[in-house]
């Protein structure tokens, strides 16, 4: 995320759907919301109950574990080896467990309906992706929403003066809050329903056309 910094000197990004708070100008993390290693138990039983067909990868540490079955997205030089079992790693607080259902049994969407039920109390779930089939998983009450919401507080900005913008569920908290949000035209079909606004869709540039807007920037 250094090009980010050099670009735009911005101190602060919040990742991993609200997890992490990242400092940009020092390449460090400043804060993390974890999952306890009893939660990950917890939540591995809940869905594999819930959801049989379903795999797991985890993020601890910085490392990303992943069960010999569950087949990721993109092949990005990640650990192609894996474990038999994900509890198999679960050895430390996680940034984050990734649920999938690697031949698609189930859409993300359908996952999500089963897992907020399966885990309410458990944990924090969602998906950046309708047409996929993986949960993201992080702490109870961790979200996008609540970490920008708990920046914004300590730099004295209210949420009337924050501009957001979102195109999937793991974007909706933070749409809901902000003063001024965006859901984009092409993005899940529930986005409008928690945004103040409707932007145009990604191939059209959406996001900047609204941000030359805000600034008064030349087209």
């Amino acid at each position: 995320m250094s090009e980010i910094w050099d670009a735009f000197g911005f101190g602060n990004a919040i990742c991993a759907n609200g997890a992490m708070l990242y400092d940009l100008k020092s390449s460090t993390i400043s804060e993390q919301w974890l999952l306890s290693v009893e939660s990950q138990f917890a939540v591995t039983k809940a869905l594999r109950e819930a959801i049989p067909p379903v795999s797991f990868a985890v993020e601890i540490n910085g490392t990303f574990h992943r069960e010999k079955i569950y087949i990721p997205r993109w092949d990005a030089g990640l650990d192609n080896t894996g474990v038999d079992v994900a509890e198999d790693a679960m050895t430390a607080p996680a940034l984050k467990i990734l649920a999938r259902c690697s031949q698609g049994e189930f859409s993300s969407d359908e996952m999500l309906v089963i897992a907020t039920k399966a885990l309410e109390g458990i944990a924090s779930v969602t998906h950046s992706n309708p047409h996929d089939s993986l949960l993201e998983i992080a702490a109870l009450g961790v979200s996008k929403g609540e970490t920008l919401a708990k920046v914004a507080g300590r730099l004295g900005i209210d949420a009337q003066d924050v501009v957001s913008f979102g195109d999937n569920p793991n974007d909706f908290s933070m749409l809901r809050w902000a003063g001024r949000s965006w859901a984009l035209s092409d993005g899940h079909p529930e986005g409008p329903l928690h945004a103040k606004f409707i932007a145009e869709p990604h191939h059209h540039d959406g996001v900047a056309m609204i941000i030359e807007e805000l600034l008064s920037l030349p087209e």
